[in-house]
């Protein structure tokens, strides 16, 4: 095949390159990247290196569908690369690079016929320690001792907690979906926790070996009072997006989709017993937009992405981190106006009616893989990046500190529970599901504001006449009407990018030690307040009341021009 090759982006390049490095050295790694990084691209760059210097290759998936999508992405990555297949419809050795599906590779027949290979690379290789991968890997090593294993992944924790360690002994390299999000190259997750009064009869549901027992799950969750609730919230927040729904049990889901269909909107559930011919016509209508939700239980956890697709449900719990990063990553891709011209994507709406935020917090491990250095991990002795928090091959976690625990709870309702049908009123939350911002927001005047510094700019998210405002002000900018919606987390949003971009995240970064300590006699001063008034007062809240104190009447102002604007 001939051809322009594809050009790899320079985080993809480093990835690549480390990931090279690893395995000329140690003969084997692991290679770590959220949806959206390119993981195929990278992987298909590995593996293309070695074979374009004359070494074969095999790379193996799980799915029919992902056979010729990793293989037409190889072919555009290496041009003039030869590629075959070994599929349950073709058979071919001798060429370069073969793409083999798991399944049929995996049988004794076909697998005493595999050729001595010098790269065996794994596509979702947190598959790797299943039974039929570990028969390809150790006939690999049989045929050639000398063979390098690449394993790429997104979710490297498995849910059976069968430890990477029997394979590889090393992490390459991780990209972040804060890396993404920061490069645009994501969209940013607008996370809400939605209390439907059934959170602790979920905590009480028992795990199994792989999760939780989804069958109890679906007799708390699915109800048809609670099911007509959900799609009521959803109509409220996300009812213009095309939705993934995630649900407890094939019936759950079933229910689900009915209750959409009911209320007037276009839904259908796409199950694992379905037929491969159904399912794809089923995802090619969501694609066409001729649906606008789609139901599922495990089928479209991994390995599927539809690009419009911008909220996404949970109505499961899920006792695995990597589960439910798997189900959120289904909503933060970018849209391809080529693809899909007239589509605008800018964030993507996460709404958790169950418990999964909430137990595992932040999606982000906040890995500095620029980090000098490299550590062992205590509990398997793998060899990992040295800021990497979270063990990518067997899960062992190193202590956090206090920015890195688990996310409590941010802005809630401003009321408590009351019932409805019998049930506890539904109560929302943000949560700011990476936690990225360097500044922190300081809730004043009864929380009608929330104010940031950043020393040379500052940003406030305020509530005016039923309506969300954003107002920045800086010193080369002045003071600016951000955003007026009935959204808060718009505003929110607008009040951060505008931070962002004229602040010093650095100086104003959250986790800095002046912004905890007492305000000092210039600000109390400044503030008319004496030390005993001032008791439990910090430096940083006390900059953010002078911010608002100076720049309080020009705020007025907007606002009420605003306001008159819209009468």
């Amino acid at each position: 095949m001939t051809g322009v090759r594809m050009q790899l982006r320079p985080r993809q390049r480093v990835f690549v390159d480390k990931a090279i490095a690893a395995l000329d050295e140690r003969g084997n790694t692991l290679g770590v990247a959220p949806t959206g990084a390119g993981k195929t691209v990278m992987l298909s760059a590995v593996a293309g290196g070695y074979v374009r210097q004359g070494a074969s290759a095999i790379i193996l998936q799980h799915r029919d569908e992902l056979v010729s999508q990793n293989r037409a992405t190889f072919e555009k990555v290496n041009p003039r690369a030869s590629t075959g297949l070994f599929t349950s419809q073709a058979k071919q050795w001798g060429y370069g690079c073969t793409f083999a599906m798991v399944a049929t590779l995996a049988n004794d027949k076909n697998l005493d016929g595999m050729p001595p290979v010098d790269v065996l690379a794994i596509d979702e290789g947190h598959h790797a320690v299943a039974p039929s991968y570990l028969k390809i890997i150790h006939r690999a090593k049989e045929r050639n001792p000398k063979v390098k294993l690449l394993l790429v992944t997104a979710t490297p924790e498995r849910g059976d907690r069968k430890a990477l360690r029997a394979v590889v002994d090393n992490v390459a390299d991780q990209i972040t979906l804060k890396e993404l999000i920061e490069a645009r190259l994501l969209v940013r997750p607008r996370t809400l926790v939605v209390d439907l009064g059934v959170q602790e009869e979920l905590r009480g549901v028992k795990k199994t070996i792989s999760d939780f027992d989804m069958a109890a799950v679906e007799r708390i969750m699915d109800k048809t009072v609670l099911n007509d609730r959900v799609v009521e919230e959803w109509s409220k927040v996300a009812g213009d997006r095309q939705t993934v729904v995630f649900c407890s049990t094939v019936a759950h889901a079933t229910h689900v989709a009915e209750t959409f269909r009911a209320m007037g909107y276009r839904a259908a559930t796409v199950e694992g017993k379905m037929s491969a011919a159904e399912r794809r016509e089923t995802l090619a209508a969501y694609d066409r937009g001729e649906l606008q939700v789609i139901t599922n239980v495990a089928v479209l956890t991994e390995g599927w992405d539809h690009q419009p697709t911008s909220c996404v449900i949970l109505l499961r719990p899920s006792s695995y981190k990597s589960t439910m990063i798997q189900m959120i990553g289904r909503g933060l891709r970018k849209v391809e106006p080529s693809r899909y011209p007239g589509v605008v994507k800018d964030d993507c709406i996460v709404m958790d009616f169950g418990t999964s935020i909430l137990t595992h917090g932040s999606i982000e491990q906040d890995v500095d893989i620029d980090a000098a250095g490299v550590k062992n991990c205590p509990e398997c002795d793998a060899l990992v990046p040295y800021q990497m928090r979270d063990c990518a091959i067997c899960g062992f976690e190193w202590p956090r500190d206090e920015n890195g625990a688990l996310i409590a709870p941010g802005v809630g309702s401003d009321s408590g529970p009351k019932t409805r049908d019998g049930l506890a009123e539904f109560v929302l939350t943000e949560v700011d599901l990476l936690a990225d911002s360097p500044f922190r927001y300081e809730n004043l005047f009864d929380g009608l504001v929330s104010m940031a510094s950043g020393i040379d700019a500052w940003a406030a998210v305020i509530a005016f006449h039923g309506h969300w405002h954003a107002i920045g002000g800086g010193r080369d900018v002045g003071i600016c009407h951000l955003a007026d919606n009935g959204d808060r987390l718009l505003a929110m949003s607008a009040a951060d990018d505008f931070l962002r971009e004229h602040g010093d995240a650095s100086a104003a970064n959250k986790a800095k030690r002046w912004m905890t300590e007492p305000p000092s006699d210039k600000q109390l001063a400044m503030l008319g307040l004496q030390p005993l008034h001032a008791l439990g007062l910090t430096k940083y809240r006390a900059t953010c009341l002078l911010q608002w104190k100076w720049s309080e009447k020009a705020i007025r102002g907007i606002l009420e021009r605003s306001a008159r604007m819209a009468a």
